[in-house]
């Protein structure tokens, strides 16, 4: 007999599918394109780290093994925002006061979005976009709009157009614009400055929250241009956020800039969430990023670049010719398009990637399951838009002997299927 209250779940419960990259973790293959699983990690330094907070713990054990404020330690988010200010020249106005430290950037997006939505709220968003904000919008009442995007990403002509398709067809104007604007998640663009710029001032101009996501900032390959974050000096218009998961480790911990109006109830929305992130993982990537960053960063970018190379030269000799292919400058990603909109790469790669051991994100997962859309062809506001051509390809986690192994089988299979 099934409990009675198994029928009275949430409604999100019956509307909201599994992570599609959690599922996929459930498979065990030789070639793992899969989730954007960091693959060169400091083991020495922390190591170091690890010794010299042990050397410590009896002094120190009452304050990093115990519960610490909400919005995280001091020492940490001064160290964070000393370096964002040197690296990137971002102020930030009440220093420390502006910087917010969650349980990785994902409780980031997920307090954010919790704070901000109210029922049928917009989003703007490129179409495809990160699952890991797409989601969550339509789990709190929300609805995304997306837009089109190109090899440079999110194209701001096309936001300006959502924005007054939603206040005409909708007699609304949409809540926030969200944009990854470093080596994007999934397609792995990075947005000219031009555009950023562009994007700003749009979000200014209608008064709209600008929620930048710089997951990827640190892990780039050359010179890119500077944040949006840096056009908003008087922090009120963009949310910064960052994690440390790809500079340093998967210890799950965020480190974000809010505007002031915003941060009191975003800490409040994380109070209920988890109370406070690790003082110990925080003590650990405070001396981290004090100490360390910058020559194990210069190592690793070594390896993560020879492992984009590697993909990138069997995409160019072994994929379909006719399909479409970006070049990141960074990240952790490539995306794949086939020409052919029928072709489903979903169906594809259990059919024929996993039986040969190949697994990569199919491109479905990264378009919102419910929601409006807007063309390029016009200014009208469409129903929601999933195309199931395309395909998220991670080279962080594997070797670049395994990236061309692995990926000469893929690029044999899809030309069969051609």
């Amino acid at each position: 007999m099934t409990p009675p209250y198994y029928d009275q779940l949430a409604e999100w419960t019956d509307i909201v599918p599994e992570s599609e990259i959690r599922r996929l973790l459930l498979y065990n293959v030789k070639y793992y394109f899969g989730g954007g699983k960091p693959g060169a990690l400091p083991i020495d330094t922390f190591k170091t780290i690890l010794r010299q907070i042990a050397d410590n713990l009896d002094t120190t054990g009452i304050d990093i093994l115990n519960y610490g404020p909400t919005s995280g330690l001091l020492s940490l988010k001064t160290v964070l925002g000393e370096r964002m200010k040197r690296i990137e020249g971002i102020e930030i106005p009440r220093g420390p006061d502006d910087i917010l430290i969650t349980s990785g950037s994902q409780q980031m997006l997920y307090a954010l979005l919790d704070t901000l939505i109210r029922p049928k709220d917009v989003i703007v968003m490129a179409r495809p976009s990160y699952l890991g904000f797409v989601v969550p919008v339509t789990k709190l009442g929300g609805n995304v709009l997306t837009v089109p995007s190109d090899i440079d990403g999110l194209i701001p002509e096309h936001v300006e157009k959502a924005i007054n398709v939603c206040k005409r067809e909708l007699n609304r104007t949409p809540k926030a614009i969200y944009v990854v604007s470093d080596s994007d998640n999934p397609k792995g663009t990075t947005l000219p400055e031009k555009r950023r710029k562009a994007l700003f001032d749009i979000a200014v101009e209608n008064e709209i929250l600008l929620i930048e996501d710089a997951a990827y900032r640190e892990i780039q390959f050359g010179k890119i241009p500077p944040p949006i974050k840096k056009y908003d000096p008087e922090n009120k218009w963009v949310a910064y956020l960052r994690t440390s998961s790809k500079e340093a480790a998967v210890l799950r911990l965020g480190y974000s800039i809010l505007p002031e109006e915003i941060m009191t109830p975003v800490i409040k929305d994380k109070g209920y969430l988890d109370l406070c992130t690790s003082s110990f993982i925080q003590k650990m990537l405070e001396i981290y990023y004090a100490n360390h960053i910058d020559n194990v960063l210069a190592d690793n970018l070594k390896i993560y670049k020879r492992r984009r190379d590697a993909m990138k030269k069997m995409i160019e000799t072994y994929f379909p010719s006719n399909g479409f292919s970006t070049t990141p400058t960074g990240g952790f990603f490539f995306w794949f398009q086939m020409e052919n909109e029928s072709f489903d790469s979903g169906k594809f790669m259990q059919e024929k990637a996993i039986p040969n051991n190949v697994l990569y994100v199919p491109g479905k997962a990264f378009y919102p399951i419910k929601g409006y859309s807007i063309s390029a062809g016009d200014s009208k506001l469409h129903g929601n838009r999933i195309k199931t051509n395309g395909m998220r390809i991670s080279y962080s986690f594997v070797s670049s002997q395994m990236i061309l192994e692995g990926m000469e089988i893929l690029g044999k299979l899809l030309q069969k299927e051609v």
